[in-house]
């Protein structure tokens, strides 16, 4: 915006300076013209009075000479009875330009090597047409016409300059609030909810600075109230949870009773830190390259968590992958819900029997898990997606997927369902190492043959 004021500026400036200096240079050429050639109109009419008394050759040569202008002027006396036409001085013009003018008898100007002269005629006593030719040289019509034009061009660049300076200081006046509110608004999407902009300069940027403080106030307010009925609606379960815990106490010793009151313990600190983080004033944010986790210990530790539930079902089980470890900048809390989350599916949405696998993929940089399963698929997986982004739909809250989601991006991956080798459903998480653009579409060929190849194994 500042280089575009300054530009027009100069464009605006540029056309006026021209508009006006050009004809004003070429009045000041005209004048110095109109100048040269009066002045040889008052040396001619100094010689006329000589000549409507005398034609002596003697004494108008020193009336030539006492005009100063012994060289530049000359008298054309025609012949008349009795006398020889006379000429003193030197004759530049045209002897048919002298007859012309002195058959007109008026005054002309004709062009002549070196500049221009003046051809007066002057009616002598005697009745003959005398004429009377003025030099002007060509420096002498251009006497001042330089230096006047070397002003105009200075004063229209001073303009030019000047007004790329007012430019500027306008530009600035209206490019730092800009700026200040992109900046603003840059940092309240990273997370800075106390990022405000000044409200000045221009009108419309003043508005538009009073109107993101009060989005700023209002996002505050809403993230306040969020925190809050998240804290609320937590600590409502602490009833019925305490009430599992109990009751599991009762269930005795097994496999099963024990899994349930792990489940019931994970459940409670789950619900502990939900109460704290919305207690919190800041908003939690991902760090990257910070917390990460090994993504083998995760997965082997939640396959024995759901293999029990697997053996009671009939289903079998599959992994691969996980026999060395693999670090990924995730969370370990946030890689055992989305975990937790496509294996919860895999029992909800699929009959008793069917099988299912978890695979893990490592490469320089990015880390893939599979989930799939030999149930009956997914007939739209962009509506499943969809509902993936909070919209749940069909007896479900739409949270799994968007936890799963949420995970990917944070890395800067994705996720993708399609189906998989087993018939079923195949949901892929893409993990970035470094942090760079997700893994392109044109990788799935590549995912695919590592996936049948381990499967194969």
């Amino acid at each position: 915006m500042r280089w575009a004021l300054v530009k027009v500026c100069v464009a605006v400036t540029t056309m006026v300076v021209v508009a006006f200096a050009v004809p004003l240079g070429l009045v000041i050429k005209e004048m110095a013209r109109d100048r040269a050639f009066s002045n040889a109109e008052r040396e001619a009419a100094a010689v006329a009075p000589a000549l409507s008394i005398t034609t002596d050759r003697d004494q108008l040569e020193r009336v030539v000479v006492s005009a100063g202008s012994d060289d530049g002027m000359a008298v054309h006396i025609p012949a008349s009875d009795g006398t020889k036409a006379v000429d003193i001085g030197r004759q530049r013009a045209a002897a048919k330009d002298i007859a012309a003018t002195r058959g007109l008898g008026r005054a002309s100007t004709t062009e002549v090597p070196g500049g221009s002269t003046l051809l007066q005629p002057t009616a002598l006593s005697s009745g003959e047409i005398a004429v009377v030719e003025v030099y002007v040289p060509e420096s002498e019509v251009s006497n001042g016409v330089g230096t006047a034009w070397a002003v105009l061009a200075a004063v229209g660049v001073a303009l030019v300059v000047g007004s790329v300076a007012v430019a500027d200081r306008l530009g600035v006046r209206m490019v730092q609030p800009a700026q200040r509110l992109v900046e603003g608004a840059h940092e309240l999407g990273e997370g800075k909810l106390g990022a405000r902009v000044p409200e000045e300069g221009p009108t419309e940027l003043r508005l538009a600075a009073v109107a993101f403080n009060s989005m700023a106030d209002q996002v505050v307010q809403l993230l306040a109230n969020e925190r809050e009925l998240a804290a609320d609606l937590s600590h409502r379960l602490r009833t019925p949870l305490t009430v599992l815990r109990l009751n599991t106490a009762s269930l005795g010793d097994g496999p099963a009773a024990e899994q349930t009151r792990a489940a019931v313990a994970q459940l409670e600190r789950e619900v502990d830190t939900i109460i704290r983080t919305a207690r919190e004033a800041k908003p939690q944010t991902v760090t990257l390259g910070v917390a990460g986790c090994d993504a083998s210990e995760v997965v082997r530790e939640r396959m024995d968590f759901w293999s029990a539930l697997a053996e009671d079902e009939g289903r079998k089980v599959r992994v691969a992958g996980v026999d060395r470890p693999v670090r990924i900048p995730v969370a370990r809390a946030d890689l055992v819900a989305a975990l937790d989350a496509l294996l919860g599916n895999v029992f909800r949405h699929t009959p008793e029997g069917t099988a299912f696998a978890v695979d893990v993929h490592n490469s320089d940089d990015a880390v893939i898990v599979l989930v799939s399963d030999a149930g009956p698929g997914i007939v739209d997986p962009d509506s499943a997606m969809a509902r993936g982004r909070g919209s749940g739909s069909d007896g479900s809250t739409g949270l799994g997927l968007d936890i799963v989601r949420r995970l990917a991006e944070s890395t800067g991956g994705d996720v993708r369902l399609g189906s998989s080798v087993l018939g079923g459903t195949e949901v892929r998480i893409w993990i970035q190492l470094d942090g760079r653009a997700p893994v392109r579409r044109g990788h799935r060929g590549t995912v695919r043959r590592r996936r049948r190849s381990v499967g194969a194994s």
